[in-house]
């Protein structure tokens, strides 16, 4: 999977230091990996749920959000944001 972009991944880490480590095995995963559904993603993160039209991860064992959006048949992720557990509690991201 094509993964736009890791920047956000970085500059979430530079804030979080203990979160590089789950969102670089993420990243390498995710890349490395072509899911043709869901489903197929499921299988590999058991704990990503869909909210609307995005997938949500839970990073760092639960203490940490990621927001993506993700096309299968073009086999393109966007990383729509990177949050801690409290401010996706917030929901601001939905807006």
């Amino acid at each position: 999977m094509h993964i736009i972009s890791r920047k956000a991944l970085r500059k979430f880490w530079e804030q979080y230091p203990d979160s590089q480590n789950t969102l670089t095995r993420w990243f390498k995963i995710v890349q490395q990996t072509n899911f043709d559904s869901f489903d197929a993603l499921r299988a590999t993160f058991p704990s990503a749920d869909k909210v609307g039209e995005l997938i949500v991860f839970n990073i760092g064992g639960n203490k940490y959000r990621l927001i993506t959006s993700i096309h299968f048949n073009r086999r393109k992720v966007y990383i729509r944001a990177v949050l801690t557990h409290s401010e996706y509690n917030r929901g601001v991201w939905k807006k």
